[in-house]
């Protein structure tokens, strides 16, 4: 059990530190694996290290000082105050999935489309971008409102390495971390791009990942059947906006995703593999994305009455234990323009 993060020291990948179930403090751990992504390839000798770290720092009552005050290696310090990059600030795939239907479901019926039906056996997945993901409090940096900014809240899984056309039962014991994702799309551009028939390219800028990374113990009776049954919970600009359940209405779980990935080739350990935007059958469950409450709006009156995120707007996104106690952190952002 554990929770795993990264700091904006020591170059691109960032240094790996352990974290506290509180989220309250952490540790450097450069002497076991510096970068979570040297840690990732060699998974089954770093772990149990790792996990002795976790252990130790959680049985700790004493208060951490700040970030900066004693941030020497393998020093303890406090959590929320240090600099936080992405848990794995690049990765080698980013594998992005769609496994809530109802989400599908919705953007095609809007334009009076079907569901295919293979896509209820099938399940959808792009190659995402994955040279730099932004940190949990990055800005969301874009040239134009125009460009249709917008959210996308979903759950993530990181694998070790993968073997080629592995089944998804043993897939599932690939799956090494979980996380969170704010999947930023650019939804006026989608379009255009989709019309070529080669896939998203600028429509998808840069993503930015949870505080923390955990592993599956981590969420004890919430993690079953390859699937996070909590709800992801996504503010804008400081009122609820979604809370659907991301353990109901997934047709596809994350074992699946990751054989689905693996079909035809092996994936590198650090590979992510995103769930998609977590959306419910329930409409009262609010959605995890604003194209999403856009389509119910054309569904119910004809066009859409909300718009798209502006420069100055701010999304929350956080998931919490039974106990009400955030589990991965708080991706907070605020979207910005990007300056000349």
């Amino acid at each position: 059990m554990m929770k795993l993060a990264s700091i904006k020291v020591g170059g691109r990948d960032g240094t790996l530190v352990v974290v506290s179930r509180d989220l309250k403090r952490a540790v450097t751990v450069a002497s076991i694996a510096p970068t979570l992504q040297l840690a990732l390839d060699q998974w089954d000798q770093v772990a149990p290290q790792l996990n002795a770290v976790y252990a130790s720092l959680n049985e700790r009552t004493d208060a951490p000082p700040p970030w900066g005050a004693d941030s020497a290696h393998g020093s303890v310090f406090a959590f929320d105050l240090a600099p936080l990059a992405a848990p794995l600030p690049r990765c080698y795939e980013f594998l992005d999935g769609s496994a809530y239907l109802p989400h599908v479901e919705r953007v095609r019926r809007a334009r009076n489309a079907e569901v295919p039906a293979s896509f209820y056996t099938d399940p959808l997945m792009y190659q995402a971008t994955s040279a730099t993901f932004l940190g949990p409090s990055d800005f969301i940096v874009a040239a134009s409102e125009d460009q249709g900014i917008d959210m996308e809240a979903e759950v993530l899984v990181v694998t070790d390495d993968v073997p080629m056309g592995v089944s998804a039962e043993d897939a599932a014991n690939h799956i090494q971390l979980i996380g969170l994702v704010n999947d930023v799309s650019l939804r006026n551009l989608i379009p255009g791009e989709l019309a070529k028939g080669f896939g998203f390219v600028q429509s998808k800028p840069r993503s930015a990942l949870s505080p923390v990374l955990v592993t599956p113990d981590e969420l004890g009776e919430h993690w079953r059947d390859s699937k996070v049954h909590l709800p992801l919970i996504t503010h804008l600009n400081k009122e609820l906006f979604g809370e659907p359940e991301a353990g109901v209405d997934m047709q596809f779980n994350f074992a699946q995703l990751v054989a689905h990935a693996a079909k035809t080739r092996s994936l590198s350990a650090g590979t992510l593999v995103g769930s998609g935007t977590v959306a419910n059958q329930d409409e009262s469950k609010g959605a995890s994305c604003l194209a999403e409450k856009r389509m119910l709006e054309i569904i119910a009156t004809g066009k859409p009455t909300t718009p798209f995120m502006s420069f100055g707007d701010w999304v929350r996104i956080e998931m919490f234990d039974s106990e009400g106690k955030s589990i991965f952190g708080a991706i907070e952002q605020q979207v910005v323009a990007q300056r000349s």
